[in-house]
This record gives structure tokens, C-alpha cells and sequence, in this order.
């Protein structure tokens, strides 16, 4: 049972977002979209979880709960996995949410002391509304005057502490987890129980389908 407290979001119109995007919503990313308005309509802290293939549009769905955050007058982060996945998103998401007029911006470990700290400070003075980053949102010197949404992605690379600790930086953020594993309703359920789920079972029109290969070492070469 999750505590109540946690902000409510009056803003969760999407329309503005949607208008710059250059394909049309899929029937399970609106019903994604519908899914997180109505959890973070309510004053309990939203705990969902975004579960479909690579390519089947998760990430839309998250910048649409960052911008009802934002339009509420909150703060929201982005946290990835590796490096490589936090700077793919800023290069998609910084451009976009800039149309909007709304502030994004990276943080990673791989930035100098300098460009760190002028980040860190603009965050916390409440100058950047959109934060993508890495493990290094978790540590001590990151802080949010008003967080109001965690996004974490590939949730299966971090713990259920790692989850935590980065929503403890706001007062019951909300939290949203998106996952391209394929995941059994049973083992779901196991696995991230303190989650509700959303699967997105649809793949936006032009889009290849992906193929998950079991390969051994003679592919290595490949692969690098």
C-alpha cells in the first residue's frame, strides 16, 4: 500500500506534445499515456511500469509524463542504465522538450567537475526542469527543489534501492519504469510487484520488427 502525498498533477493534457511529432500514437501508447494521467491525477505516488519491445515508442510515453510534470509545476528525471542510452535520449528529448519551451539537460559521469557542478547548481536553483542522466543523479550533491517524476529506463539494470533512493530526492514522486525485456504477466508480477504494468503491444506503422538473437563466441567479433 503506497502512502498518500505525493503531487498532484493538474496539467495532463498532451496535446501540445503530440502536435510536434511527426507519426501519429498508437492505440497502446495512448492507452499508455491514459494509464500514467490517471495515476498522477491522484495525490498516491504513481508506481507503473512500461513493459514492450524496443521500437514500440515507450520513451514518447515517458516525455509525455515529464511534460504533465512540468506543466504542473514539478521537476522530472530520466535516469539510464549506461552512458550511450542517457545521451541517445537527451539528443531525442533536449530538442523537443526546447519547442515547448521547457529546460532538459544531461548529466553524466564522463562531463568535467566544472560542467557537473554548473548542472548541479542550475538543478537545484530550479532552472532546468527536465534532468536525463545516469547512476549519477544518485548521488548526494544532485538535488531537486521539486521533483515530482522519476523515469527510470531498462529498469531490470538497476536495483529496487537504486529506484528508491532517486525518488527519495522528491517529496513521493511519482515513478514511472519502462522495460523492453519480455516479461511474463507471472513473473512480472514476482518480479516487480510494487509496480503497476502497462504493456505496449503495438509497433508504430514503418517501424522494423526487432529479432533478439542467443549467439556464442564466435560472434563476438560481430558484435564488437
Amino acid at each position: 500500500q503506497r502512502e498518500s502525498g505525493a503531487p498532484v498533477f493538474h496539467e495532463t493534457d498532451t496535446a501540445e506534445l503530440e502536435a510536434l511529432l511527426d507519426f501519429r500514437l498508437t492505440g497502446a501508447q495512448t492507452r499508455a499515456i491514459r494509464d500514467i494521467a490517471a495515476d498522477v491525477s491522484r495525490d498516491i505516488p504513481m508506481g507503473r511500469i512500461l513493459v514492450g519491445d524496443v521500437g514500440c515508442g515507450k520513451t514518447v510515453c515517458a516525455a509525455a509524463a515529464m511534460l504533465m510534470a512540468v506543466r504542473s509545476g514539478y521537476q522530472a528525471t530520466l535516469m539510464a542504465p549506461t552512458e550511450i542510452l542517457a545521451r541517445q535520449h537527451a539528443e531525442d528529448l533536449i530538442p523537443l522538450f526546447l519547442k515547448l519551451g521547457i529546460r532538459c539537460e544531461l548529466l553524466v559521469g564522463a562531463m568535467t567537475a566544472s560542467q557537473k557542478a554548473k548542472v548541479r547548481t542550475r538543478l537545484a536553483e530550479g532552472e532546468i526542469d527536465i534532468i536525463i542522466g545516469t547512476q549519477a543523479l544518485l548521488t548526494d550533491t544532485v538535488e531537486f527543489p521539486r521533483l515530482g517524476l522519476v523515469v527510470v529506463d531498462e529498469q531490470h539494470r538497476f536495483g529496487v534501492e537504486q529506484r528508491a533512493l532517486l525518488a527519495k530526492k522528491g517529496e513521493h514522486a511519482h515513478m514511472l519504469v519502462m522495460s523492453a525485456t519480455p516479461i511474463p504477466r507471472s513473473m512480472a508480477l514476482a518480479l516487480f510487484g510494487d509496480l503497476d504494468m502497462t504493456r505496449i503491444d503495438e509497433i508504430p506503422p514503418g517501424r522494423q520488427k526487432v529479432d533478439t538473437f542467443l549467439v556464442n563466441e564466435s560472434y563476438r567479433v560481430r558484435l564488437d
